[in-house]
């Protein structure tokens, strides 16, 4: 038996390398994906080198991630109860996804993680996991273990000379990479209060914010974004770039008392500064481009995706249909969107899309000389009407009620 451990460096996976070396006296391969955290991963390294591991695999998967499971996810719409942008979970079935990978690669029969009980991620990694190679083993140390609280893991560390780094000083639980920082716990678990100042990670807030609006043109090429302000980026530095900016000015801030995958409520805080000003911006071009009736179907199922993602159903028929119908759609998404930042806030202010835009000046404005035929709009209403009139021999305006047989 050995086992490949999803590690991050903190202090649960920190605590759970040594645990299941001791417990199953095996070799354990540590593995930490690099989705744009902002530990220093050399330090994570040499951390789980010195807590027992057999080899330590950091791997630089920030493209993969971005294009494979962010964009999608931004195509669909994606907002979990209408606010979370989805960063963390969109991270778990890449990383889940590495685990198999790895372990096949070094025919270890047991994958595990640092997820607790109470969390989300314990699901996402085992219904992912599950998904793609139901053969091998998922372990959950810190469900499985002894120690029955932070303060007892932390002893636990002490006693075996683990190093944990800053993780015992900390109130907050962080997650953090390229597409957005998760924050829960401390003094956010009172709802009733304003989230502390300190909670929050990466943005400004809106009273820190520059006084000057930030005016940003963000180009699209088939739904992704490929260039601001005329510099065309590879995904990774534009989403870095564009997060900072964003952050900068405040905007990507959000708070949800969200539902649970296990079924109870929980507070979280989120910064996704590039997520949201790209989500924004997409979803602005797709007004532009998209026809009425296929623009309202499309959004009619962003929160279902969300939904895959946040329960871990990532791998799962239906999200690989729902991807499907968004590749489709995005053979249309060419073009570019102005957005202007200011204080927090974030606003569309202008979108082109030369070859694909279905806006008519000569439609829609009302100056002399405008192509539509308004003869034809009474006619229009009239039809558009009939599902409403009431039927019957003295509904008025029916043929009924001027006395001509049916």
């Amino acid at each position: 038996m050995s086992i490949v451990l999803a590690y991050s460096g903190g202090l649960d996976t920190s605590v759970a390398l040594h645990w299941l070396r001791e417990r199953y006296q095996t070799d354990v391969i540590a593995y930490c994906a690099d989705v744009g955290q902002v530990e220093d991963l050399d330090t994570v390294a040499e951390r789980a080198m010195a807590s027992g591991a057999k080899d330590v695999i950091v791997e630089d998967v920030r493209e993969r991630f971005l294009t494979d499971f962010a964009m999608p996810a931004m195509a669909a719409g994606a907002a979990y109860e209408g606010k979370y942008l989805l960063a963390a979970p969109l991270s778990r079935p890449l990383i889940a996804q590495r685990l198999v990978e790895v372990a096949r690669e070094h025919g270890a029969d047991t994958v595990a993680h640092g997820a607790t009980g109470k969390g989300n991620d314990q699901v996402r990694f085992y219904t992912s996991v599950r998904a793609l190679a139901p053969e091998l083993r998922v372990s959950a140390p810190v469900i499985d273990w002894e120690l029955t609280s932070r303060r007892s893991e932390v002893a636990y560390a002490e006693k075996h000379g683990i190093d944990v780094g800053a993780s015992k000083s900390t109130p907050y639980s962080i997650d953090t990479n390229i597409w957005g920082t998760s924050i829960e716990c401390g003094d956010l678990d009172r709802i009733d209060q304003a989230p502390p100042a300190d909670a929050w990670q990466i943005t400004a807030s809106a009273q820190e914010a520059p006084d000057e609006r930030l005016v940003l043109e963000i180009e699209f090429e088939r739904g992704v974004p490929v260039a601001i302000d005329g510099t065309r980026m590879d995904l990774v530095p534009l989403v870095s770039q564009l997060s900072g900016l964003a952050a900068a000015h405040g905007v990507g801030r959000t708070e949800i008392l969200e539902s649970r995958i296990v079924g109870f409520k929980s507070r979280g805080i989120y910064e996704s500064p590039a997520a949201t000003v790209l989500h924004a911006a997409r979803s602005d071009l797709e007004a532009l481009v998209l026809d009425r009736e296929t623009l309202h179907h499309k959004r009619s199922f962003s929160e279902r995706y969300a939904e895959l993602v946040y329960y871990g159903y990532w791998f799962s028929d239906l999200r690989r249909a729902l991807d499907a119908y968004c590749s489709t759609l995005a053979a249309r998404m060419t073009g570019s969107v102005v957005v202007e930042l200011y204080k927090g806030g974030l606003r569309c202010v202008g979108r082109t899309s030369e070859e694909f835009g279905r806006y008519d000046l000569g439609l829609a404005d009302y100056e002399e000389g405008d192509t539509f035929d308004r003869t034809a709009g009474a006619g229009f209403a009239y039809c558009w009407a009939l599902p409403l009139v009431p039927s019957g021999p003295m509904a008025p305006g029916t043929a009924g009620s001027r006395g001509r047989a049916r």
